[in-house]
């Protein structure tokens, strides 16, 4: 006879079809239906930001929300069909002939567009190009929509810059990064440059009601949404009203040294070790000295000096985070002005304490090293090795679940205009590193963040550059406890690949996790 009133009595459970390590909805499409797509038709004049939204809209979606997508690039068209080296005459709207190439390089893209988008599944296509005149938007509109039939939602989004230091400061770093102009001499490529943007504005048609449904970004300051519905769509409003396309500058770096990482063991709240507390020292000399500080020229002398520069301090709640950032000074440097007119007296590294930077949950293996972990949860230790992403620690935490928390940091981050130090952890910066430098979320795990070393990444439209600066050395210490067992290392292969990234600048760099060189 079957007790009812017992604790064990559970006929029929529920079952979660993902398993125990079931990733959070959100973080791989949220309420997106299979059959929901989203076209976004970029427009808007050279030099507007165009390419740095797209890219950033791309990496947004694809890392946080696991949707499959791609950018379709007219000028990559462009290049490949006629060459790189066209001079600004190529763009003049009179000359037929060339108009006649450039169409075909924009047909070329919305026919590969339209093939990607005929595939099952929930994706985003962008089309990356100036579409500057209502005639070529209706026309890519018709191909989609009439052409071919596609159920799609389609998105016009126009950048508008007004600004003309903005505008300069865009053209400046295009004639240094685009394809179009390396190797060329500088000057003659800004004069090309800005000879092609003005042959854009003489027919440039901005958009209106008759594009359908648009957001009009206004020098990332005014945002106009025009009948713009849907889950997946309203995820791209909130997260391009986070965006703007000025240069910016973050450093990562995990805490010192801690009592548990001199054990080996995992998790804890423990303070620093006698390492930790001098790499917090040598910590506080570069925030103040690299992250506080920038290289400015007087334009009447030519002359350059050393200036402060308003920074922010990020750190985890936890104790370890905080001590390593005691010793970094808070002072007030100046009346700060906000692009929106207002004023205040800036504190320098203010710290701000963010439990979203707390470092993955271990559960019941929170204190453990990976030996007794092995030992005490043999089952639990073979399925990390197995899945290092998606495993969730009993009671505790997998990587995909920290994704969901970092969402709001990383749009911090895109938002923020001053420098930003965060003192974080292995986890958080794998993540935050992976999402940058656009790695797949399956290689964050197996990601290179030493400790004692400070990360500074550089966002820009075509990528992002890294730079490693080494503040202690391993030979410094008497011992730094990060040697894990290569047990503790599942899918070897993949840390292995994941050791050796490619940097901005095209370079790869190869080091020991924890005795990187310094550059």
């Amino acid at each position: 006879m079957v007790d009812l009133d017992s604790s064990d009595y559970n006929p029929t459970p529920h079952v979660i079809p993902q398993g125990e390590n079931a990733t959070p909805l959100t973080v791989v499409g949220g309420d997106c239906t299979a059959t929901e797509k989203l076209i976004i038709i970029m427009c808007g004049l050279p030099a507007t930001g165009k390419t740095h939204i797209g890219n950033r809209i791309a990496r947004y979606v694809s890392f946080f929300l696991d949707i499959q997508t791609k950018i379709f690039n007219v000028s990559d068209y462009r290049r490949e069909m006629f060459g790189a080296k066209l001079p600004a005459e190529f763009f003049d709207h009179t000359n037929d002939e060339n108009m006649q190439k450039r169409e075909q390089a924009c047909d070329a893209a919305l026919g590969d567009l339209v093939d990607y988008m005929k595939q099952d599944g929930v994706r985003v296509g962008i089309l990356d190009s100036t579409n500057s005149t209502r005639k070529r938007r209706t026309h890519i509109r018709n191909v989609l929509q009439n052409d071919h039939k596609l159920k799609c939602k389609i998105i016009v989004l126009e950048s508008v810059v007004d600004k003309e230091e903005v505008i300069e400061q865009n053209v400046q770093f295009i004639k240094q990064n685009a394809p179009d102009y390396t190797g060329e001499n500088a000057q003659e490529a800004l004069a090309d440059y800005h000879k092609r943007r003005e042959l854009y504005m003489n027919v440039y048609e901005p958009v209106d009601e008759s594009d359908g449904s648009h957001i009009k970004v206004i020098n990332n300051q005014t945002f106009i949404v025009h009948n713009i519905r849907g889950y997946l769509p309203q995820k791209v409003v909130h997260f391009v009203m986070n965006l703007h396309s000025l240069p910016r500058v973050f450093y990562l770096s995990r805490h010192g040294q801690s009592e548990y990482n001199l054990l080996g063991k995992i998790g804890g709240d423990a303070g620093l070790t006698d390492a930790g507390l001098e790499y917090a020292r040598r910590l506080a000399d570069f925030a103040h000295d690299v992250v506080g500080m920038e290289t400015v020229k007087d334009e009447s002398t030519g002359e350059e000096k050393r200036v402060h520069r308003p920074a922010r301090l990020w750190t985890s709640t936890l104790r370890r985070t905080k001590e390593t950032a005691q010793f970094i000074k808070k002072e007030a440097i100046t009346t700060h002005k906000w692009d929106n007119g207002d004023e205040l007296e800036w504190v320098q590294f203010q710290p701000r304490a963010r439990r979203n930077l707390d470092e993955l949950y271990a559960g019941v293996c929170d204190g453990l090293t990976y030996k007794e972990i092995e030992q005490e949860f043999p089952e639990e230790f073979k399925r990390r090795q197995e899945d290092k992403l998606t495993y969730r620690y009993p009671r505790g935490e997998s990587y995909m679940d920290v994704t969901l928390r970092l969402e709001t940091i990383v749009l911090d981050i895109e938002r923020t205009r001053e420098p930003i130090l965060i003192v974080g952890h292995q986890g958080i910066h794998r993540l935050l590193y992976a999402y940058f430098m656009g790695l797949p979320r399956e290689q964050a795990p197996f990601v290179s963040i030493p400790l004692n070393t400070v990360i500074q990444l550089t966002p820009h439209a075509y990528g992002c550059d890294e730079k490693r600066y080494l503040l202690l050395s391993k030979e410094e210490m008497l011992k730094d406890g990060q040697d894990e067992p290569v047990t503790s290392m599942p899918m070897k292969e993949m840390a292995d690949a994941a050791q050796q990234q490619s940097s901005g600048d095209g370079k790869t760099y190869a080091f020991d996790p924890m005795n990187p060189p310094s550059f």
